[in-house]
């Protein structure tokens, strides 16, 4: 039967959730160029002023390095009048005095602009780091802030591959880009000035080149964008991939599943193959035919120089300084081409952040929410004790809109009452404990604790409320006590310990290497997964909370660690509100009330005594584990 019991009043009653927030496909990108180029220029335009001290500096030291060859080409001309003077005897040599100290002045040029270099440099590798940084920050916000339903469609492999190769790819690309397209731009208007103020026959036959090079950038960049694009896309897939496989590895190979995952892995990995050698081998074509172009251009000039000079037009030094500069000509449009590969690279991985760093996030905190009183300090009307009862009051869910799994439940739970919530798999048990700690929103109705709706409360606080011990447990790469202390950070050794063997755990924790001290692994493997659960229990035992969740928490452990267990659990629960989640019934026996779920619903409830004089599903449920035990007899 349904459960339409009529909820209590609800005190300061907040808008209504919508189920999990949607988000985009696994893969699925803007591929916006220019307008993530955008969005990459004003997320950097914080670091303004000191992007300009760049800018100054690399022109400063582009001109100097300018200047060289026109000063170089004063030498030449007057080695060159001093041998014409020796040919024609009119007893003037080389003035050696004057050439040194055209090249000291040279050498001075050379040295001012690595100075300035050098400078910029370093000023662009520290914003640089700041600006990687911050986005690393950011996103590690923002995965704080992403609701669950994201995580629910998306691999660890792809989140992690956001703040890993994403970033590392703007980096490594942004230092280099950034003073590349100001010393490149500053070069190319610099030569063109030098080259023009020697001779402007011989300076418009070497434009020629850039309408010529400009085309052949366009047609590369214009292909080779998607391809990029599709390289970073399926890099995250390949990380994630493996990310899923490698840390499921026992599972794999006891099911035989390495062909399957192979299979996988080759289908990411010749999708990332393509892409990449396709990327890469049109940015390869940059170098050699802008080679060819700039030497096509060499030669014209060449021919059109030593005609001016037979005809008297320009000086031999001039030529000799031209010849330079039509070399250094080439060179940023070089630096331009490559540049553009860069930024297409850069371009992909900026995508994927911003789009991740854009995400909808989690229904944001009201302004005056409630926050609970864990102080002595009387109740105020935001700041109030908490007592411990819950109400369920018509509450419907689906994780999409368009699917609803748990309908219309109500149900009311008072202050310390142990509450067994029951039934077959994929009947929302689980699911209304997210809901209870509101890791989702309801669709329709609402959730009470001591009468105030949940979404009133500021999340961390309303979390503060509970301790949780899941069928799944999480101990990360840290020492037994600090695992433990996890619970409450402030715990002292003294309390850590006490919780320890509350929990039944002192006793193994002592006979281990270092104790309370020793390491677990990454994966925590090096305790056995009975272990685990004894130290998630013991963590929830420290936290001291008003209501506690028990998600089949005794799962791993044998039975006669359970009995011991469930006595612990027992003195814990007394005066705290329980939820308990329970596929072996004969664990919940003692239960102050036991909710029956069945496709969502409150199908029946009571005791374990009345239910089963009932004689309903309940009493089948029950009966069942040990029909399944006769027949394995």
């Amino acid at each position: 039967m349904k459960n339409q019991k009529s909820a209590p009043p609800i005190k300061h009653r907040g808008p209504m959730g919508h189920g999990p927030n949607a988000v985009m496909q696994r893969g699925e990108k803007a591929k916006d160029f220019k307008g993530t180029i955008r969005k990459l220029i004003k997320y950097i335009g914080k670091y303004h002023l000191a992007l300009i001290v760049v800018f100054l500096f690399a022109i400063a030291s582009t001109v100097f390095a300018i200047i060289g060859p026109k000063v170089l080409g004063n030498a030449t001309n007057e080695i060159f009048s001093g041998l014409m003077n020796q040919i024609a005897g009119t007893g003037e040599g080389i003035d050696f005095s004057k050439i040194a100290g055209t090249l000291l002045t040279l050498v001075a040029l050379y040295v001012m602009s690595a100075f300035f270099s050098y400078i910029q440099g370093w000023i662009m590798s520290g914003i640089s780091m700041k600006v990687t940084y911050r986005m690393r920050k950011e996103i590690e916000a923002k995965i704080q802030n992403l609701p669950l339903g994201y995580y629910d469609t998306t691999t660890t492999g792809e989140v992690l591959s956001h703040i890993t190769n994403d970033v590392d790819t703007i980096a490594q690309s942004f230092n280099q880009s950034i003073t590349q397209i100001i010393t490149s731009i500053t070069t190319l208007i610099g030569i063109l000035i030098m080259m023009f103020s020697i001779s402007w026959q011989m300076s418009l036959v070497s434009l020629c080149i850039i309408p010529i090079a400009g085309i052949f950038i366009a047609f590369i960049v214009s292909h080779s964008q998607k391809y990029f694009s599709s390289q970073q896309e399926y890099l995250g897939h390949v990380n994630g991939h493996i990310e899923e496989m490698y840390g499921s590895h026992i599972v794999v190979k006891a099911f035989n599943g390495e062909k399957k995952s192979k299979e996988q892995f080759s289908d990411y990995n010749e999708n990332l193959y393509g892409s990449a050698w396709k990327s890469q081998f049109l940015s390869s074509l940059m170098m050699p035919v802008m080679q060819f172009i700039g030497n096509a251009g060499y030669v014209a000039v060449c021919i059109l120089g030593g005609y001016l000079a037979i005809n008297g037009t320009v000086s031999l030094g001039d030529i000799q300084a031209f010849m330079q500069y039509v070399r250094q000509f080439t060179q940023p449009l070089t630096q331009v081409a490559n540049i553009s590969n860069v930024l297409q690279s850069t371009a992909a991985a900026a995508e994927r952040v911003f789009h991740f760093l854009e995400l909808p996030e989690e229904v944001p905190e009201s302004e005056h929410a409630i926050t609970v009183n864990h102080t002595d300090k009387p109740d105020t009307d935001l700041n109030i004790h908490i007592n411990g009862s819950v109400q369920f009051a018509h509450v419907h869910f689906g994780y999409t809109p368009d699917k609803i799994i748990i309908n219309d439940f109500s149900a009311t739970v008072s202050p310390g009452q142990k509450v067994a919530i029951v039934g077959p798999t994929g009947a929302g048990k689980t699911t209304m404990i997210k809901l209870l700690m509101r890791f989702y929103d309801v669709n329709e109705g609402a959730i009470l604790v001591d009468g105030y709706d949940i979404r009133d409360f500021n999340r961390s606080d309303l979390r503060s409320l509970f301790g949780m011990v899941l069928q799944d447990t999480w101990l990360y790469n840290a020492s037994i006590a600090d695992n433990i202390r996890y619970g409450r950070h402030d715990a002292t050794d003294e309390e850590v310990i006490t919780a320890a063997k509350a929990a039944q755990v002192d006793h193994f924790v002592r006979t281990l290497p270092d104790g309370y001290q020793m390491i677990l692994n990454e994966e925590a493997s090096n305790i056995s997964q009975g272990q685990k659960q004894l130290l998630t229990i013991a963590r929830a035992i420290l936290a001291d909370p008003q209501i506690l969740i028990l998600d089949e928490a005794t799962s791993s452990v044998d039975t006669r660690t359970e009995i011991s267990i469930q006595k612990a659990m027992d003195h814990l629960m007394e005066g705290r509100t329980s939820f308990i989640i329970a596929h072996r019934l004969s664990t919940i026996r003692n239960a102050d009330m036991i909710l029956v779920m069945k496709d969502g619903d409150i199908v029946e409830k009571g005791k374990h005594e009345e239910l089963l004089q009932k004689g309903g599903f309940y009493a089948n449920l029950y009966n069942s584990q040990f029909d399944f035990c006769d027949v394995d007899n």
